[in-house]
């Protein structure tokens, strides 16, 4: 199962190298937002994070101000900080955003004479064995990398990095589904419909299994609030 927590104790320290700290601040604040190590709602303490990830005050403000304007963190007057509530309404932008991308990554895909799908296979792979290991850490990497991997396939990396950047909360949300073992064996399962009409060259079923797999989230959205409310806002 996914270990969740709600000690701050948990997050990463930093490891300092080329990029800014207050930048290496805010990427392991924000794993640790998108992964639920840290829960929505749930108070941070500056000086248990500063003494957590190893850094100076400075920096670690400096990330906080970014993560609010992210709409990942709050911070009330004499209240503090805490970890934003999944918003439903960025969970739809994203979901929404998503969807129509990658349709129009696939298409490219599954038109592409020289297409070669082992990649995916080998990530297909991944997901089966980290499923079978319940390790759904390394089945949600994999169900990432697997979907970066079209975008590869099409010409377009860098929007899949666009879109990973703006889908945190539709990350937060799916993260909730786990460790739903039918929820992950139907996933794996829909990745496989999507391998293997980009392999037959299926433009059409290809682009409706995206849709059905993108839009599968909201479908989960009612059962996932209903059991933990105090998690979303709008």
């Amino acid at each position: 199962m996914i270990a969740r927590t709600d000690r701050t104790d948990a997050v990463r320290p930093v490891i300092r190298g080329g990029a800014r700290v207050s930048d290496q601040v805010y990427a392991a604040l924000e794993v640790a937002i998108r992964d639920l190590t840290v829960l929505p709602g749930q108070p941070l303490r500056e000086h248990d994070l500063a003494e957590q990830l190893d850094v100076s005050r400075t920096p670690l403000r400096e990330a906080i101000a970014r993560l609010v304007d992210a709409g990942l963190l709050t911070v009330v007057s004499q209240v503090g900080t805490r970890v934003a509530r999944i918003s439903m309404r960025a969970v739809r932008d994203a979901q929404f955003a998503r969807q129509a991308l990658e349709v129009s990554a696939f298409e490219l895909v599954a038109r592409d004479p020289d297409r070669d799908v082992l990649t995916l296979r080998s990530l297909l792979d991944r997901q089966t064995a980290a499923r079978q290991a319940d390790d759904f850490d390394a089945f949600f990497h994999a169900d990432d990398a697997l979907h970066a991997e079209i975008f590869r396939m099409a010409g377009y990396p860098g929007v899949w990095d666009d879109v990973v950047r703006r889908k945190v909360h539709l990350d937060r949300l799916r993260r909730l589904s786990a460790p739903d073992a039918d929820t992950i064996d139907e996933l794996i399962g829909e990745h496989g419909a999507i391998v293997d009409a980009a392999e037959a060259g299926e433009v059409v079923a290809g682009a409706d299994h995206i849709r059905i797999h993108a839009s599968r989230i909201l479908d989960l959205q009612p059962r996932l609030q209903a059991a933990h409310p105090g998690y979303f806002t709008d």
